[in-house]
């Protein structure tokens, strides 16, 4: 699957990055008739890799091997990070950086990235994120509206995938869906009660996941840990999709295990390529073309770029890191259904959503701005501490309910001070400086995420939940894994680092499509809009900025 370049071989386009956006990036060039070479630090992958089907018996530690901690102390707290696939992530003591206030860094590098294990909930963003600032008078406006994204969801969803239902709602704008995968009797329940006592919807999870075949792919078998691979392509990855179809058209070259280190110069003022250390052999290499797309990720972007002493007129390269608040909610027993031992787990490979219902038409509420979501569902609660044995046991174990849950995702704010900057003291395990990163939750952070537990708790309560509780604490910032900004988009070039179309002001042969790109947040799960600013901007790259190319 993967093919090395030459030393002396020279490109259309150097797409930096295997996962959601690389992906797309080198299917949209090479369809469109470019030539690519597609960089990724780590490994090939192979659906040999993938375990989703693996029991923890057949492995030495069940699971949790004692190595994934001690190679992986910052990975392995992710829950996706196992045994099962703990050699996708990036060992954190060669890959280290340096936290001036908590900040969670996961990482993967493998051919398609962290593609192989997200969560794959997926939802547009409307022009009340686009033009925030515009509403309350916060920070900037994105230079793009809902509008010049429409075409661009509609290809990547009809490609990718999403199972869904129509809501028509303003803040959460519909996708194309596939058939929407179904609720439980308590989350039906929930969502009947919810809309007819408080006006809010209550609606399934939109994923990248197949409910019907599409394009040679299979509908979900609803076999459970989507985050070890999936040998029937059920879930959206890069590396059987968009990159199998960027390497039908011929015009893809990938060179695995490639470590980017810094952007290269030409005379003319323009990127001419990138300098980069094979992961193995530890050899400095080069490759050379007329485009370079920056798709690493966020942080990993950023970092090319402030290592190459690029693109930062502005000094907003770096700044206005944000990522989004969770780990925050309500949970409570619904007693009108009982839970059937013989039925276990729901093991349906998403959850219920609760769309943002605050500030959509004021500007503030409770003395906060933006708003939240929520992610949850329900699962049988047996009382497996029944006391007595044999039948008594059996009896009271049987008089379990369904525990309800509903977990907050909320806007950061975009603010200067929480950003990244270069650490040229403490190199990588490749001589590559390392970040050093300073975020934090502000104040406005602090109070949605609250009212968001407490709403919870009246929703679960409207519903005739018992025993509710609010959840959680304050997230760690970047745990979410949705870290963005940090080389965001701006028309004015003293304001941001990035046109309209993720075209850098400072050097015009450099694109960054990736969450760096990123304004604000929205409370939405970014994967599919960054997947569609990629598409718009490679649509231009080919269409516009091909007729300068020299």
């Amino acid at each position: 699957m993967a093919f090395q370049a030459t030393q002396n071989e020279r490109y259309d386009a150097i797409v930096v990055g295997s996962g959601a956006t690389g992906g797309w990036a080198a299917k949209k060039l090479t369809e469109n008739g470019m030539r690519v070479a597609l960089l990724e630090a780590g490994a090939n992958v192979s659906k040999r890799d993938y375990s989703e089907h693996t029991m923890p018996w057949q492995l030495p530690y069940l699971g949790m091997s004692p190595k994934v901690l001690k190679d992986r102390p910052i990975q392995g707290t992710c829950y996706a990070c196992t045994e099962y696939n703990s050699k996708w992530f990036v060992n954190d003591l060669e890959n280290p950086y340096t936290q001036e206030k908590p900040f969670k860094w996961i990482r993967m590098r493998v051919v398609g990235g962290r593609s192989l294990s997200w969560g794959r909930q997926s939802y547009r963003m409307g022009d009340i994120d686009f033009k925030a600032a515009s509403r309350d008078g916060y920070g900037e406006d994105w230079p793009i509206q809902y509008s010049d994204l429409v075409p661009y969801y509609e290809e990547v969803e009809k490609y990718v995938g999403i199972s869904g239902l129509a809501e028509g709602l303003e803040q959460l704008p519909d996708s194309i869906f596939q058939p929407a995968m179904q609720f439980t009797c308590t989350e039906q329940h929930l969502r009947d009660q919810v809309k007819a006592k408080m006006g809010r919807v209550v609606t399934m999870g939109r994923t990248a996941i197949l409910t019907k075949p599409l394009n040679g792919r299979q509908a979900c078998h609803y076999c459970g840990p989507c985050e070890r691979g999936c040998t029937t392509n059920s879930y959206f990855s890069s590396p059987f999709t968009t990159i199998a179809d960027a390497l039908k058209t011929g015009r893809l070259t990938m060179i695995t295990d490639a470590v980017a280190a810094r952007i290269l110069m030409g005379d003319n003022g323009k990127a001419d390529g990138i300098e980069y250390i094979d992961r193995l052999t530890r050899e400095a290499k080069k490759v050379r073309a007329k485009v370079m797309v920056l798709c690493a990720s966020t942080l990993e972007s950023t970092r090319l770029l402030l290592n190459s002493d690029l693109c930062n007129s502005s000094d907003m390269l770096g700044r206005n890191l944000m990522d989004h608040i969770y780990q925050g909610g309500a949970s409570g027993l619904m007693p009108m259904f009982e839970a059937k031992p013989w039925a276990g787990a729901p093991r349906r490979p998403t959850g219920i959503y609760v769309p943002r219902f605050r500030n959509v038409k004021e500007k503030m509420t409770n003395g906060f701005i933006r708003g939240y979501g929520y992610q949850g569902g329900s699962t049988p609660a047996f009382s497996f501490n029944a006391p007595g044995f044999g039948k008594a046991y059996k009896d009271g174990v049987r008089n379990g309910f369904y525990n309800m849950s509903l977990g907050l995702w909320g806007e950061c704010l975009a603010r200067p001070e929480n950003r990244v900057q270069l650490e040229k003291s403490k190199p990588d395990a490749w001589g590559v400086p390392t970040l050093k990163i300073n975020a934090e939750w502000g104040d406005n952070e602090k109070k949605l995420w609250e009212d968001g537990r407490v709403q919870a708790a009246e929703m679960l309560e409207a519903a005739g939940a018992q025993n509710v509780q609010k959840t959680g604490t304050y997230s760690v910032p970047g745990f979410c894994i949705h870290e963005i900004g940090t080389a965001r988009m701006s028309n004015d070039r003293k304001k941001g680092v990035l046109n309209k179309y993720c075209q850098t002001h400072d050097v015009e042969n450099i694109f960054v499509t990736d969450g760096a790109a990123w304004v604000s947040s929205g409370c939405q799960n970014p994967t599919l809009t960054m997947m569609a600013i990629t598409v718009r901007a490679c649509d231009y790259i080919t269409r516009e900025y091909a007729k300068r190319m020299v």
